[in-house]
């Protein structure tokens, strides 16, 4: 099977694939979703640009002994949000893309 159009069609394919991409990525990288941990005493809303938008914890947790057990809460809760980001900002640049994996441009 010969590529119609040769080396410069498929330059500009992959340039106008990288523009939706970069679209996209810029779209959805304000998108926030929110991750609970320790039965919903700690809240953590991040960006699907991975950036940490604010953290809620109960004030009971707080006022407990165990400070410690309080922010490894908080910790779990961003690793959490941060995987759920990354899954979700993939999921919608595989709509972008077509399900391709091209290396280097996701």
């Amino acid at each position: 099977m010969q590529f119609r159009g040769g080396m410069n069609e498929l330059m500009r394919q992959a340039a106008r694939m990288q523009r939706r991409i970069d679209e996209a990525k810029n779209a959805l990288k304000d998108r926030e979703i929110t991750v609970e941990a320790l039965g919903g005493k700690v809240k953590v809303v991040l960006t699907l640009g991975r950036s940490v938008k604010r953290i809620d914890v109960d004030k009971q947790a707080l006022l407990g002994d165990d400070a410690d057990f309080v922010l490894d809460g908080v910790c779990a809760a961003i690793n959490q949000g941060i995987e759920q980001a990354d899954k979700q900002m993939e999921s919608e640049l595989e709509k972008v893309t077509g399900g391709v994996k091209i290396p280097g441009m996701v």
